[in-house]
């Protein structure tokens, strides 16, 4: 193997992503999880995140001249530091911070943890192979004895004991979902002039869907009668959804005005070019609301930040914890209750009827 650029992940219909390189050996363990992962039923966009974290991995081991048979702790630690270091191509210098302070040239907390996720990920895969090799990735003790969404109290002994987290995850800042305001959500709104791309908005804006849901939506899908949506989630979770009045209309005269005749059965399809009829793509949504936020000067009208408005007009409204779970698709209410902390009206309320009570005492 003559240099790092020498292994790729590349898509392959069979497992979804796999490593190429011009020496195969190099790959033949990066590839096998990959593989096993398929063969578990993982969805496609988690084996390529995988494949990304063994991509880099793959790469560092070629730089440094080892093999994932020689890798030990020391090494594993040294990999951490390289990603620590790692110069990401295309931002700001070092002088550049966001406002936690990290160097935004640099790879952000999360993206290292799922790095080393997908290393831990390839020697307990290897270790299951042999149960004689010992994996270099150190183990912790449980981060707690109830991860969040898992049963207590009387069921509590239906729970199984949560594994050992990795002594290697970076610290992570928790960070809080940015709701749009109104005259934000207006602007961005105001800037869309094709059924389709309206109905893709309030569909992510008023009824709580994520993008990847928005482009899984298949026409049988939508019950614009009945107002309901059987939406497709994360880890292949389906739920049903109400559908919003307006939307409903939308996605109607969508479908009767703009839609091209197609064999596909995606609801949202390319409207024009060489692509017209076909399924559109994730890339092709985000290039969209790129193009409409900065025609409408609201660089926060990212996709997932209309999710992230729904979220908060729930929890303004007093909706329960429980129902907004369902409306979300999330699946533990943990990540819900973070838009709790986004009402500060009904915070601020409280507080002020507490401070009350109290002068009059």
């Amino acid at each position: 193997m003559s240099g790092v650029a020498a292994v790729v992940l590349v898509r392959d219909e069979a497992r979804s992503w796999r490593l190429t390189s011009s020496d195969p050996r190099v790959v033949a363990d990066a590839n096998a999880y990959l593989g096993y992962l398929a063969d578990r039923g993982y969805s496609p966009a988690t084996i390529r995140t995988y494949g990304y974290g063994l991509l880099a991995f793959t790469r560092w081991l070629a730089a440094t001249g080892r093999s994932v048979e020689q890798v030990d702790t020391n090494a594993v630690l040294a990999f951490l530091s390289a990603c620590r270091d790692e110069h990401v191509a295309g931002r700001a210098g070092p002088n550049v911070v966001d406002l936690n302070g990290q160097r935004v040239d640099r790879l952000a907390p999360s993206s290292i943890n799922l790095r080393l996720a997908a290393v831990s990920g390839l020697y307990e895969f290897l270790g299951m192979r042999d149960p004689a090799r010992v994996s270099p990735i150190p183990k912790g003790r449980a981060s707690s004895w109830f991860a969040p969404g898992e049963r207590s109290g009387l069921l509590g002994h239906t729970k199984r004991r949560p594994a050992p987290r990795s002594r290697l995850r970076v610290r992570t800042p928790r960070r809080l979902p940015r709701a749009m305001s109104a005259a934000e959500c207006t602007a961005l709104l105001d800037s869309l002039h094709s059924r389709r791309d309206l109905a893709m908005a309030g569909l992510m804006l008023y009824c709580g869907l994520r993008s990847c849901e928005v482009l899984s939506l298949a026409v049988t899908d939508v019950d614009i009668g009945g107002r309901w949506l059987t939406v497709h989630g994360k880890g292949a979770k389906d739920r049903r959804v109400p559908l919003d009045e307006d939307v409903a209309a939308m996605i109607n005269a969508y479908l009767l005005t703009e839609r091209p005749d197609t064999t596909t059965s995606a609801l949202f399809v390319v409207a024009k070019g060489a692509n017209r009829g076909r399924p559109l793509t994730p890339a092709g949504l985000r290039s969209v609301f790129r193009y409409h936020r900065a025609t409408a000067d609201v660089p926060a009208a990212a996709p997932h930040a209309f999710r992230h408005t729904f979220g908060t007009a729930l929890a303004q409204a007093g909706v329960d914890l429980a129902v907004m779970q369902a409306l979300l698709g999330h699946a533990h209410v943990d990540t819900t209750a973070r838009y709790i902390h986004l009402a500060p009206t009904h915070v601020k309320a409280e507080y002020d009827a507490a401070r009350s009570r109290a002068r009059h005492t």
